[in-house]
C-alpha cells in the first residue's frame, strides 16, 4: 500500500536510511542524525502541496509494516544529466523487502498515476551504473535505459526515461 509521509514515519525512515546497505548504491552516505529523516519528510509534506505529488511510504499490506518509499518526485532542487524541473520514479525498500517485486509494483502504480492523473508527459528514473537490481526494476516498471552520465560527485549514473502515449 501506498500513502503520504506523515511525522510519525520519522522514526521507520531513519532505520531504512542509516542502513549503510541500503545506501550502497546511494553515495554510501546513509543518514545519521533523525532531523535528516524529519526533513526530508517534511519537504515531501510541502511537495505535495506545491506539486500534488512526492514519494509515498510503502506498507506491506498484511503486516502494516513500513517497508521503504517509492513515488514520483517533482526535481526542481537538483541537476541530474543537465535536467532540472522533471518527475523521477524512485523507490527505497528495506534489505529484508528486496527482490520480492516491491520495487516494480510500486513504481507501475507510480508511472501508471503520473500519467492517468497528473498528466505528466514524461516520466524520468535515476541509478548508480552498478546498481543491476535497480536498473532491472526500471526496466520492469517500463522505462527505457537512454544513457551514462557523470554526476557532479564524480559517479557515474544512468538515465532512463518513459514517455506517455497520450502525447505521442
Amino acid at each position: 500500500m501506498l500513502r503520504e509521509f506523515n511525522k510519525k514515519d520519522i522514526d521507520a525512515l531513519f532505520k531504512l536510511d542509516s542502513n549503510p546497505i541500503v545506501h550502497e548504491f546511494l553515495g554510501k552516505n546513509p543518514v545519521k542524525e533523525k532531523t535528516e529523516s524529519k526533513k526530508y519528510i517534511e519537504d515531501c509534506i510541502q511537495k505535495y502541496e506545491s506539486h500534488s505529488i512526492c514519494r509515498l511510504a510503502i506498507l506491506e499490506k498484511e503486516s502494516g509494516n513500513f517497508i521503504g518509499w517509492s513515488g514520483l518526485r517533482f526535481i526542481d532542487d537538483y541537476t541530474f544529466n543537465d535536467h532540472t524541473n522533471f518527475y523521477d520514479v524512485g523507490y527505497r525498500l528495506m534489505p529484508e523487502y528486496w527482490n520480492k517485486g516491491y520495487a516494480t509494483e510500486a513504481g507501475k502504480a507510480s508511472v501508471d498515476y503520473g500519467f492517468n492523473i497528473l498528466n505528466i508527459e514524461t516520466i524520468y528514473g535515476i541509478t548508480e551504473i552498478d546498481n543491476v537490481a535497480s536498473h532491472k526494476a526500471l526496466l520492469k516498471i517500463g522505462l527505457n535505459y537512454v544513457e551514462d552520465f557523470e554526476h557532479t560527485d564524480g559517479s557515474t549514473l544512468r538515465w532512463y526515461s518513459i514517455k506517455n502515449k497520450n502525447y505521442e
